[in-house]
């Protein structure tokens, strides 16, 4: 990733002047913000910026604005100060330069930092006891090794309760550039205080041999590459057909809105589908609200590997800065990321967002024998992405838009697999051998995506479609099945499972608006692949992450309910979030309601899966079900011949 300072902007505290209330927070914005709180409480040279981002205005306020109208703008900060470890939320109006609100969060951590990764790195090697723990490995070079500050979750450790804590992992390289996760420091877990950035125990749960092989893939070591590959290009020689206007994009029939946030990276406002003269609403936001790694491996210096990437780290604070040619192809519209680094410094990531589009085969065609009359169209899709890599995964998640209405989330799967070191001729019960005595454990990846629906207006119900084989004397030749439809009024009754057996999908419907056939206007979610999280349900990361026990959750909007886990799952001991909301069992019926969906991919590691990894994908899609009177696509006009011809080939 590019991850660049930008020029201090604290001394003029400019304000820039922006279009939509949506907008994020400009350089000027962040730094005016940062410096007021700065000024305002005296904050000490231990307080660390955490998080700063733009508060966003209440929904009304967004829904009701027009060009022209005044902006009031605010920014949210969460502050630690490490020399008394206390956590504390702000709200700065950047109009009057004034904090105006300030809380103490008690019991709860922030989101480890990008810088605490280089100071946790650089404390364990400095620390003697790591370093006579490797030595008994043979390692004597510290400059070689590898730390990746993993989170240490809570396990109802007394002596970890209030202590900000890293339980790293460590491997060694062999050089500089040797891809070091192929020789794990097995057994070696240095456990570090991040507020005073020291080392508090090194654990040694053993000495086994590092791995005799290494793994590296990068050109310097590749040699052979193949020789019978030929050009494929893609060319737009009149552009995309897409127009951008600050951080809003308008494409065919499609408007949406972006924003980037270090927490959940891109995210996705205002979705609208333009149907005649009728601008229509799908969803107000949506992004990735977490997702957490469960390792299945019981020893006890692997059993607390699970990472919270959204809440623990990060995600958009992770983003890569995108290369055209290598992660995006075609003609390509960037967006920047702006965020601080934890001095409060503004921080940019360059070319954050990727924006282009693609082609993606047929829309749809039709032969008619009779008049030997051929029509086919290709389908166009319009693709949003970032990709954060966390330590040794690469994470790239896809927003596509289609022609025909369809929305689709994509994540690909790529990068590092996390090792573990064996003995010499053993064969590993909870993962695979990618190389001789190298092991891949087995994990699952579980991503919850929040999506606050808008299907043709606010007031929207949710509906579970089963097809149902049909009973008794309606069905004397035993052919007949159908869609039954289940309304989900409350909270707990719409705690939903997947059952691809039954062909389930749920339906998020607008209950007073309908089509020319007199059906509700509804959007359908339909799940992809997905599993079950494999913990007991007594495990600590189903206590922390009780999102992941269900596929599909449904409350009423509440602009405080924004993350499934809780909005410091950190060492949190579990029990927030989604649970804890709905106990309430609120109704989600004609109301305002956001849709929570679940995924997950356990990943069964396979030789193939080293030294680098295939894309493995998963998601969802959101198709209209009878949002429209017939096939919005039927106006997609028929390809031109290529080799300069003029003429339809489709048509």
């Amino acid at each position: 990733m590019t991850f660049t300072q930008e020029k201090p902007l604290v001394q003029s505290l400019k304000v820039d002047s922006v279009s939509h209330p949506l907008e994020p927070l400009t350089p000027d914005e962040i730094s005016a913000a940062v410096a007021t709180v700065r000024s305002e409480k005296s904050l000490s040279e231990h307080v660390r910026f955490a998080t700063v981002v733009l508060k966003e205005p209440p929904k009304a306020t967004v829904l009701g604005f027009a060009p022209g109208d005044s902006i009031q703008r605010e920014a949210f900060i969460i502050l630690l100060d490490s020399a008394t470890a206390k956590t504390y939320e702000a709200v700065i109006s950047l109009g009057e330069r004034t904090v105006k609100s300030w809380q103490h969060i008690p019991n709860v951590q922030p989101p480890i930092m990008l810088d605490e990764f280089v100071a946790c790195e650089e404390a364990v090697k400095a620390n003697p006891d790591f370093q006579a723990a490797i030595a008994k490995r043979g390692i004597t070079d510290p400059s070689l090794v590898m730390v990746d500050p993993w989170s240490a979750g809570n396990y109802g450790i007394a002596e970890e309760e209030g202590v900000r804590l890293s339980r790293a992992l460590c491997w060694v390289k062999a050089n500089p550039t040797d891809h070091g996760y192929a020789r794990p420091i097995e057994g070696v877990i240095p456990v570090v205080d991040l507020n005073k950035m020291e080392v508090i125990r090194v654990e040694d749960h053993g000495v086994i041999p590092l791995p005799p092989k290494d793994g590296n893939y990068t050109p310097e070591y590749v040699k052979n590459y193949r020789t019978d590959i030929k050009p494929l290009e893609i060319v737009q020689p009149e552009g995309p057909s897409f127009q951008v206007k600050d951080h809003e994009i308008t494409w065919q029939k499609w408007k949406i809105r972006v924003g980037f946030t270090p927490r959940e990276g891109l995210v996705l406002y205002n979705v609208t589908y333009t149907d005649g003269d009728v601008e229509r609403p799908i969803f107000y936001r949506a992004s990735l609200a977490e997702m957490t790694v469960p390792y299945g491996d019981p020893l006890p210096h692997h059993y607390r590997k699970n990472a919270f990437d959204v809440g623990e780290y990060g995600i958009g604070s992770l983003a890569n800065s995108l290369t055209l040619g290598c992660d995006c192809l075609g003609s390509i519209y960037y967006f920047d990321g702006f965020l601080t680094d934890s001095k409060g410094e503004v921080a940019k990531i360059e070319n954050a967002i990727c924006l282009h589009e693609e082609d993606f085969g047929i829309l749809w065609k039709h032969v008619d024998w009779r008049t030997e009359q051929t029509e086919v169209r290709r389908s166009r899709r319009l693709v949003v992405s970032f990709i954060a890599t966390v330590g040794n995964y690469e994470y790239a998640f896809y927003w596509y838009f289609y022609q025909d209405g369809t929305i689709q989330y994509e994540v690909k799967l790529t990068g590092v697999l996390s090792t573990a070191a064996v003995m010499p001729g053993e064969i590993p019960k909870y993962g695979t051998l990618v190389a001789p005595q190298l092991c891949a454990p087995i994990h699952q990846h579980i991503f919850n995506v929040r999506m606050d629906m808008n299907v043709d207006g606010e007031n929207n119900s949710v509906y579970e479609v089963d097809i149902v084989q049909e009973e008794g004397n309606e069905n004397p030749y035993g052919n007949a099945f159908y869609a039954q439809s289940t309304l989900l009024p409350t909270e707990k009754a719409a705690q939903r499972l997947i059952d691809p057996m039954k062909g389930r999908y749920w339906k998020i419907v607008n209950p007073s608006k309908t089509n020319a056939m007199g059906y509700n206007t509804a959007y359908k979610l339909m799940p992809g692949d997905n599993t079950l999280p494999m913990a007991k349900p007594n495990a600590s990361v189903i206590n922390r992450a009780k999102y992941m026990t269900q596929h599909l959750w449904v409350t009423p909007y509440s602009p405080e309910e924004n993350f499934p886990a809780g909005d410091y799952p950190n060492q949190n001991p579990g029990g927030v979030g989604l649970p804890q909301w709905t106990e309430a069992d609120r109704s989600v019926e004609d109301t305002d309601v956001v849709v929570w969906y679940t995924f997950a991919h356990s990943h069964s590691p396979r030789a193939e899966d080293w030294p680098v990894m295939p894309v493995a994908n998963l998601g969802f899609k959101l198709k209209p079900l009878n949002f429209f009177d017939e096939n919005p696509s039927n106006d997609v006009p028929p390809s031109p011949k290529n080799h300069g011809s003029k003429h339809a080939c489709c048509s």
